[in-house]
Formats: structure tokens, sequence, C-alpha cells
């Protein structure tokens, strides 16, 4: 019980700490700007110097050269000097960098939330913890929406403020569900779906509309214990690490591009009941990663793996 106590200790920071470690960008003068392409000479060179030509500093960059497939990625943080600069302009002068070096790229505003809609059906455990960590301004993303198959948690989204949307999902009416799904997203512009502990399987077709912009969350004994009570089939074996893998949405079930996984290790004193405490903690944790690199534009697919600028 002790190791269970300190997980939740370990990882529910308070609003002061969250608020002192993540700053918030300079609305209108930060900006991120990711990148993937062919490895060739010369490419930080000429994302360095498209930078001062545009009054660029840079205030964090990342890059990986993935020598097994000959290809470059990179992510850099910048701010801007010049107050008569600004994205359009910054996007429209870097398209002659991309075009000479075959770059595919993406160049946004730091300081612009994503726009989150979030997807629970029973267990609520990861969408409490999503909620407070936006409401500590740990998450830079916006929630114009949570979607349930059942109410069990239209409270707790009053509590923030947030509308609730009941759709339930049966087998003859799964259809009419997804596509209410596709509506909220489409009116609300959302950026990101999460499915954070969302227990129905979305169809191809919805996955493949949420392409890269869907990440769920599951308990890492997959494959290993699929089907119901993962846990007491994971005690019933003994084991030894619980833990937990957050993943974009692919057709493919669960089988998505990994971004985030972690484990804590357990022993034999622990029941059912309290593996499933564990595992909570870790799923929460780990989704919470998840969310808050893709906000940050950290995530790059490539490929069925990931590129993780942490």
């Amino acid at each position: 019980m002790l190791r269970i106590a300190h997980l939740v200790v370990q990882y529910a920071p308070t609003e002061a700490a969250v608020s002192i470690r993540f700053p918030r960008p300079q609305p209108g003068r930060e900006f991120v700007l990711t990148l993937s392409c062919p490895d060739s000479a010369g490419l930080v060179h000429a994302v360095s110097g498209y930078l001062v030509r545009n009054s660029g500093n840079i205030l964090e960059s990342q890059q990986f050269d993935d020598r097994l497939q000959g290809r470059f990625f990179m992510r850099v943080h910048f701010d801007v000097s010049d107050p008569n600069v600004d994205l359009d302009g910054l996007r429209y002068r870097f398209g002659p960098v991309a075009q000479a070096y075959g770059i595919s790229w993406s160049l946004s505003d730091a300081s612009t939330p994503t726009r989150t809609l979030i997807m629970v059906s029973k267990f609520g455990h990861c969408l409490n913890d999503l909620l407070f960590r936006r409401r500590a301004g740990a998450l830079n993303i916006e929630i114009p929406a949570i979607v349930s198959n059942h109410r069990e948690f239209e409270k707790l989204a009053e509590s923030y403020n947030i509308p609730f949307h009941h759709v339930p999902v049966t087998r003859d009416t799964k259809p009419e569900a997804e596509a209410r799904l596709l509506e909220l997203v489409r009116e609300l512009d959302i950026d990101l779906v999460v499915l954070a502990r969302y227990m129905q399987i979305l169809s191809d077709d919805l996955c493949k509309e949420l392409d890269g912009r869907a990440i769920n969350i599951h308990h890492s004994f997959l494959p290993s214990f699929k089907g119901a009570r993962p846990y007491d089939q994971a005690y019933d074996r003994g084991v030894k690490l619980v833990g937990a893998t957050a993943h974009y949405v692919t057709p493919d079930l669960d089988e998505g591009q990994i971004i985030e996984q972690d484990v804590v290790r357990v022993d034999h004193s622990l029941d059912p009941g309290q593996l499933v405490t564990v595992g909570r903690d870790v799923e929460a944790q780990v989704l919470a990663h998840a969310v808050k690199w893709h906000s940050e534009s950290r995530v790059m697919v490539a490929g069925n793996r990931t590129v993780v600028f942490r």
C-alpha cells in the first residue's frame, strides 16, 4: 500500500508547481517549426539562415538523423523580435527552403492551444487527470467538449464548465454515433481526439478520418492479457511489471504508432484491486505525456514509429 500512496503523490503536482514549470509562450511572438526530409548536407544551416533572415532567435532546437532510413527530423522553438513578422509571413518565406530540400513541414504559433475533444466511458481516472492538468496550466490544450457513451462523468464535465455530449453506442446505432462524433469534430474545429479509456472500437473509416490526430491509452499487458479483466489475468500470472501505452489510433486495433510507454514494478503482495490502482496511475501519467507532447508539436510520425522530441 505504501508503494501505491507514493505513486499518487508523485503523479499529482500542485497547481502552483505546475504553473512554475510550464511558462506560457508569448502569443504571436513564439513559434514552433517541425520538419522531416531526406538527409542531406546543409539542412541545419538552411533552417538557421531562414531564422536569421526573419529576426528569429532559437529558444530550443532538437534534431534526429535516422541513418537507417536516411531521413532527418527537426523541431525548432523560436521567437521573433521584429513586430512586423507574423505566422503567415513566416510560412510564406519558408516555402523556398522547403522546396529546395524536399521538406515536409509544419509551422505554428507556440501559444495556440490544441483544441481537444476527450472521449470516455466508465473509467474516469485519465479524464480527471487531463482536466486537472489543463486547469493547472500543464497542458496547452483547450477542451470544447467531452463525449461519452455513458453519463457517469456528466457532473464532472459541468464542474469544469465543459459541454458534455452523451452519445450512446449499440451495435445497431454505431454508425449514427460515429457520424455524431465527426459532426462535433468538424463543428468545434477539433485538432485532437483523446480516447481516455473510451471502451468502444472505432470503425476503420473513422480511424482513417482521424489519422494522426487521435490518441488512445491502454494497459501494456496487451497482447498478453486480452479481453475482459486484464488485471485479474495479470494477477493470476504473477506479473512483476504493470504498464501503459499511449499510441495513435489506426484501423489496426492497438497497433498505432507508440508515443509513450511506462511501467511500475509490483510484487506478489498486491491483489487484483491494488494492481488496478497502480495501473490507473500509470495510464493517467502516460496519456498526459502523450497529449502534452502532441500539443507541443514534439511528436513526428515516421512510418510505424514516432520521433518524440521530449
